[in-house]
């Protein structure tokens, strides 16, 4: 039990605390998923995502909740915050704790392209060509927003239409390159992916946005037990940093307070990528949904709410009681 927070130094030990339980709870998201498919004979497939859907949005809730505390835990400590100072602004100032206020679209598409193609590197080897990502429409469009999470999402998109391409495309031959549309509207921003790696199989289409993943459930299952710990964040896809007790920086834009806390094999497909994705965008009064053209390709439609956390999705009490 942790007492009454009444001095920094309260805080400060208070923060420890919260790190420590986030580090805990890493293991929630594979337990929880390999649950799913475990009871997958006794119980029907849209109970099992209800009953996911309602603990993963109560658990994204509570994370964040955390995490900003400990960011605006760590922008008091910085050098450069102070009260009352003058009026002129730095660049960490866009951020609030985790939410970064003016994230910007075409900067993470970038760089979760980036990233996806060293997986995809990884998964298939150094000399694998790999396709174009073309940035088109609004460019410029920003919007405030948990970059950690925009990464997941588009990170998954990404990877998923990277790697289909590259699997579709006959050898010798340059894959066909994927366009990334960004529009803005008043309320919303939507970013449209579009690939030409096949479409997805008819016999999947049911299970691609459920946890209980049909077919595959037995393929998924072994991979998931590979996998002790999860963030659910792009980063931990990455290398580690050097310093593993590096702590969270609220002024750089694209950290991620956990991204050193957990960590699986780059190549190794969970199958938990797009419900989970779902799940995130539609917290923040998103959406995302899949349009597949088998033996053509994919669009996928990510809509973003530009009014932050004014949309936020919460799991009330009687939606945990009901599960």
């Amino acid at each position: 039990k942790v007492g009454e927070v009444k001095t920094v130094d309260d805080n400060d030990k208070f923060c420890d605390v919260l790190k420590l339980c986030l580090k805990e709870h890493l293991s929630v998201i594979p337990r929880l998923a390999m649950g799913i498919l475990e009871i997958q004979d006794y119980v029907s497939g849209d109970e099992c995502d209800r009953f996911m859907t309602t603990l993963l949005r109560s658990r994204i809730s509570r994370r964040v909740i955390a995490e900003q505390h400990l960011a605006l835990t760590e922008t008091f400590h910085s050098p450069w915050h102070f009260p009352g100072k003058p009026t002129h602004t730095a660049p960490e100032d866009d951020f609030v704790g985790e939410i970064f206020l003016r994230c910007n679209a075409k900067e993470i598409i970038e760089k979760c392209a980036k990233t996806a193609s060293d997986l995809t590197k990884k998964a298939f080897g150094s000399n694998v060509r790999l396709p174009e990502v073309k940035l088109l429409g609004h460019l410029d469009t920003t919007f405030p927003y948990i970059p950690s999470h925009l990464e997941y999402i588009i990170g998954e998109l990404l990877r998923n239409s990277i790697q289909a391409v590259v699997e579709q495309t006959p050898a010798g031959t340059h894959p066909e390159p994927i366009e990334v549309l960004i529009c803005e509207a008043a309320q919303h921003v939507i970013i449209r992916v579009s690939d030409r790696g096949g479409g997805v199989e008819r016999d999947l289409l049911p299970y691609l946005w459920s946890f209980a993943k049909g077919p595959r459930r037995h393929k998924r299952l072994d991979a998931l037990r590979k996998v002790p710990r999860l963030a659910a964040t792009m980063q931990e896809l990455q290398p580690p940093p050097s310093d593993p007790d590096a702590k969270y920086v609220a002024g750089d834009k694209f950290a991620g307070s956990l991204s050193t806390l957990s960590g699986r094999p780059p190549d190794l497909r969970l199958g938990i990528g797009l419900p989970m994705s779902r799940i995130y965008a539609e917290y923040w009064a998103g959406s995302l949904e899949l349009i597949s053209l088998e033996g053509y390709g994919c669009d996928t439609f990510l809509q973003i709410s530009k009014l932050g956390n004014k949309n936020e999705v919460l799991s009330t009490r009687a939606s945990m009681d009901a599960v």
